[in-house]
């Protein structure tokens, strides 16, 4: 087979490689991929299940910047939708809608109360300006410009193509690495960059179910991987969960250390969460912190809206 050779973008500052490695329709200045696949993949693809794979992410993170005045001090939590539609021909929308922000925990919300219970901030306490507020914003929906096809590691793939990724184990490794190697992907960052494509497998692209299944087999298997077993997410649903452990890395602000936790659903064999937890000199990093709670994934009919609220 035959991939595509561009220098990767930069890793995440963290070096976790790309956690959205599977985005789709995004520009890039790489020759189109003939990719030619091997008698071991499948001789057909099957047709798309709908008109859009779709993606509903409800994304919570704690604000980087305390607010309130004197010892009235307090951390918020900020909640946004995120959704995806992709057309089986690689065209993407885009939704996002931001929830407002809420005091983080039971004693932000008494520091919150002691504050005056403001409903909007304009600086936070140490006088940096932002805007936020409690109540829910309008959103909105967009088409992404680019070329129409999937992403992989740094690939670009057309829907027939995906369709075709080896779908065992040791197959999936050995495309994944023969694309990192082609994008230059350094050799010590190999593997966090195989890792960072299994996860985008399992939520950001329509692969085969069997496709999926080989990348959750083989994601225990990769450096920095361990299984938490049974878990639960904020919705209450049971997944198998892996903690992946980025390890450390020197940025000019200091040593970073960060870990993502997902939650996969092994039934279906698509992400239900995925959270990312860093620290900077040993103390948390709120800049790189979040937690992903997947609503819905799969194919859908529906065309690409405004998102809900929860």
């Amino acid at each position: 087979m035959k991939f595509v050779t561009t220098p990767a973008r930069s890793l995440i500052a963290l070096g976790l490689g790309l956690a959205t490695v599977g985005a789709m329709a995004l520009p890039a200045a790489a020759d189109t991929l003939n990719l030619r696949l091997t008698a071991a993949t499948r001789s057909a693809a099957a047709p798309a299940q709908g008109a859009y794979w779709h993606t509903k992410v409800l994304r919570t993170a704690t604000h980087p910047w305390q607010f309130g005045q004197g010892t009235n001090r307090y951390w918020l939590e900020d909640q946004r939708v995120f959704e995806m539609w992709t057309s089986p021909d690689g065209k993407v929308w885009a939704g996002q809608r931001n929830l407002g922000v809420h005091p983080k925990s039971a004693a932000d919300e008494e520091a919150w109360r002691r504050d005056g219970s403001p409903a909007t901030w304009k600086r936070a306490a140490n006088g940096s300006i932002v805007s936020l507020s409690t109540e829910p914003d309008k959103g909105g929906v967009f088409p992404m410009k680019g070329q129409a096809t999937f992403r992989l590691a740094e690939q670009r793939l057309s829907y027939e193509q995906l369709q075709r990724l080896p779908a065992d184990a040791a197959g999936l490794k050995t495309w994944l690495e023969k694309a990192a190697r082609a994008a230059k992907v350094p050799g010590n960052a190999v593997d966090g960059y195989v890792t960072a494509s299994l996860t985008a497998l399992l939520r950001d692209l329509p692969a085969p179910k069997e496709v999926r299944a080989a990348a959750y087999k083989l994601l225990p298997t990769m450096p920095g991987v361990r299984s938490l077993g049974a878990v639960k997410d904020s919705q209450g649903r049971t997944g198998e969960g892996l903690s992946i452990d980025h390890g450390r890395s020197r940025q000019q602000a200091g040593t970073i250390a960060s870990t993502t936790e997902v939650i996969v659903d092994t039934d279906t064999m698509l992400l239900l969460a995925e959270s990312l937890t860093s620290t900077i000199n040993g103390k948390p990093f709120l800049d790189k912190t979040w937690t992903e709670t997947v609503l819905q994934v799969g194919w859908t009919e529906d065309k690409p809206s405004v998102p809900a609220l929860p």
